[in-house]
C-alpha cells in the first residue's frame, strides 16, 4: 500500500459496526459468515476512535458491506459530530430497522447528510431480496427525508427478475417525491444461471 497517497486522501468509507437486520442473500455478509453459521465480526467503532479519525478526512462515506450503519448505537451522536465540524456525510441505508421518529430526528440531527436508500423494486416487493425490510416503511421514510435535508435523498435500485419490470414505475414515483433515482447492475451474480434472482441479460453488470 501506498500509506503516503492513503494520508493525503480526504475521504474515507467506513463501516461504523458489525450489525444488519437484513439477511440478503447475495452479500458477502451471507456467504461469508451466516451461510457457514458464523458470528460475523466486529465491533462498533468508539466514539473517542471516531473523534480522532475525522480530524483527518473533510468527507465520509458511511457504508454498509458487511452491516448497516443505522445499527451503530451511537449513530446520531456520530451524525451530530460531523455536523459540528462541518465534515459532509453520505449515509448508505437499506435496513429500515429503525422507527420512523427515529428518521426524522437524524434527518433534523444532520440536514447535511447524504442518504442513499436502498429499495431494490416497487416498496411492496423489495423485501424479496432484502429479506426482513419493509419496503413501504422506508419509501415513507425517503419522502419525509425530502422535507428536512438539505440535499436531494437518492433512491438506489439494484435490478432482480423481480423487479426488472418496475424500473419506469419506480422512477416515476421517485420523480412524484422528489428523490434522486439510480438503477444499479449487480455483479454479485458470479456467472450462476441458476440463481433465482437473475435478471436477463441486459440488467447484469457488464451489458
Amino acid at each position: 500500500m501506498n500509506y503516503k497517497k492513503f494520508i493525503k486522501r480526504d475521504a474515507i468509507n467506513l463501516d461504523t459496526t458489525h450489525r444488519c437486520s437484513l439477511l440478503c442473500p447475495n452479500c458477502a455478509r451471507q456467504w461469508d459468515y451466516v451461510n457457514e453459521g458464523k458470528k460475523v465480526p466486529g465491533v462498533d467503532v468508539p466514539i473517542d476512535s471516531f473523534n480522532k479519525l475525522i480530524k483527518y478526512f473533510n468527507h465520509i462515506n458511511f457504508e454498509g458491506q458487511y452491516s448497516d450503519p443505522v445499527h451503530h448505537p451511537k449513530f446520531l451522536e456520530i451524525l451530530k459530530m460531523c455536523y459540528d465540524k462541518e465534515i459532509s456525510v453520505a449515509v448508505q441505508h437499506a435496513s429500515a430497522a429503525k422507527s420512523e421518529k427515529w428518521y426524522i430526528e437524524a434527518f433534523k440531527t444532520n440536514p447535511r447528510a447524504l442518504w442513499r436508500f436502498s429499495i431494490d423494486g416497487l416498496p411492496k416487493d423489495s423485501h424479496k431480496y432484502r429479506i426482513n425490510q419493509d419496503g413501504e416503511k422506508l419509501f415513507r421514510v425517503m419522502k419525509e427525508a425530502t422535507k428536512i435535508l438539505y440535499k436531494k435523498p437518492m433512491w438506489q435500485y439494484i435490478v432482480f427478475n423481480y423487479n426488472e419490470n418496475d424500473i419506469d414505475t419506480c422512477k416515476q414515483m421517485a420523480r412524484d417525491i422528489g428523490v434522486d433515482f439510480y438503477v444499479m447492475k449487480s455483479g454479485r451474480w458470479q456467472n450462476d444461471e441458476n440463481d433465482p434472482l437473475l435478471p436477463s441479460k441486459k440488467w447484469r453488470a457488464g451489458n
